[in-house]
């Protein structure tokens, strides 16, 4: 996931959060974008936790395409994304594809974003995927894939406690079942029944706003980046849903990154549960091979109105670099088209990069996770809602007036009430401008 989330992306691994950067080409159309008679793609990407995979996508593609050279970049690890993107662009080092995370990017970036909808890439998405980088009739970028999040759950702790995961509809039962874990930590081998890391902003001001704020627009994030009022009729949901997570969660909070939430604590059995989506397996994976492949599931945060639905959806987009020569932009958009539907592409869209696929072809493909699995599952029954949170990401609102008051909330240092008067007034104030 912006990942933060501020994206979904920037929220990776520790093992994987130094920046990787390989040689890049330079903005130039000319003789930077060939070497040794090769053309150079540099990709400079937000997705850190599919860096190694990406590198080794791109050493495949080489040995078909002896023409084309690819060279990877990736942010994370705490590490903003779009001021190094910035960086390279004013430097005269920018990449030939980058990521977009979503409308207040896709107008940031319209100078250097080519329009791709005539591509082959890009008539390959499902309907409404690249909606919100679209503006007007150019389509600025294509979905990386769908994502899902949720409830990532400990599936022994759930047994051994008997619970079925799949009784939990309402809001209801979730604080039966979260009585019932933290009845029976000491049984179970558990320090929490919750891991929330307060340190991480993106995980209450995007994935669980996004079930709030979001219900006001359909879920649609281009709907509501365009709006200039935003009222947050559910916030007193939420609230509830915070102030449980917290309560039941592994102290201290505030201290808690993502990092300790996945790796420390879930992945070693210390929390019965986490709020978090299926972008975390990988990291599990490296941690706990069999764990990972058969004792984790993932279940929808149930909120009123919409029990029993998934939010899924698209948190970053590829983007082509216009400013490149013709040639260097048909290489990408070659090496994108290549990825996403060709067979060999294919395979390693869903069991490399882990990726639940944004693309119409993939429909006898099983998922390689147990995670992936649900959210396509979901997505295939039609039970989800949208994600209405990229309209924010990207913008002042969200790390200046949202993520701050939410963690002063969090931290016990002002009321809801507050909180929720300071959003509704920061984004009539501050939103697209």
């Amino acid at each position: 996931m912006k990942i933060g989330w501020k994206k979904i992306a920037v929220m990776a691994m520790a093992a994987l959060a130094t920046t990787t950067a390989l040689a890049a080409c330079s903005s130039g159309s000319s003789s930077s974008s060939s070497s040794n008679g090769k053309t150079t793609i540099s990709i400079l990407q937000g997705k850190v936790e599919v860096n190694k995979q990406l590198k080794q996508i791109a050493t495949e593609y080489e040995k078909t395409h002896p023409n084309v050279k690819i060279t990877v970049s990736s942010i994370g690890g705490g590490t903003e994304y779009n001021p190094v993107l910035k960086t390279r662009i004013s430097s005269g080092n920018a990449p030939t594809i980058f990521s977009l995370a979503g409308p207040a990017d896709a107008k940031q970036f319209s100078a250097q974003a080519a329009d791709l909808s005539k591509t082959k890439v890009a008539k390959a998405a499902l309907p409404g995927t690249a909606s919100a980088v679209q503006i007007g009739s150019k389509t600025l970028g294509i979905p990386f894939n769908i994502e899902g999040y949720g409830f990532v759950y400990n599936k022994e702790v759930f047994q051994k406690a008997g619970i079925d995961p799949t009784s939990i509809k309402t809001y209801d039962d979730l604080v039966n079942a979260v009585n019932t874990l933290n009845d029976k930590k000491s049984e179970l081998g558990i320090k929490g029944v919750f891991a929330l890391p307060g340190k991480e902003t993106w995980v209450l001001s995007d994935h669980l706003a996004n079930l709030y704020i979001g219900q006001e627009f359909n879920g649609n994030a281009k709907k509501m980046y365009d709006s200039k009022s935003m009222k947050f009729t559910a916030n007193e949901e939420m609230k509830q849903m915070i102030d449980l997570q917290n309560k039941f969660s592994i102290k201290p909070v505030m201290q808690m990154d993502y990092s300790q939430q996945v790796n420390q604590y879930f992945s070693q059995g210390k929390a019965a549960m986490i709020q978090q989506g299926d972008w975390i397996y990988p990291t599990v994976e490296q941690i706990d091979k069999n764990f990972a492949k058969n004792q984790i599931g993932m279940i929808p945060i149930p909120v009123k109105g919409q029990e029993d639905k998934l939010p899924v959806g698209t948190s970053l987009y590829w983007a082509v670099n216009k400013k490149k020569s013709t040639k260097e932009q048909k290489a990408a958009t070659d090496f994108l088209a290549w990825l996403y539907t060709s067979d060999a592409g294919k395979k390693d869209v869903v069991n490399k990069l882990h990726f639940v696929p944004a693309y119409k072809g993939y429909d006898n493909f099983k998922m390689a996770d147990p995670l992936s699995q649900v959210v396509f599952d979901y997505s295939q029954r039609k039970a989800t809602t949208g994600w209405a949170f990229p309209a924010y990401t990207g913008t002042s609102w969200d790390p200046n007036t949202f993520q701050p008051n939410l963690q002063r909330y969090l931290a016990g240092k002002q009321s809801w009430d507050k909180t929720v008067k300071n959003s509704i007034d920061g984004w009539k104030t501050q939103q697209n401008k």
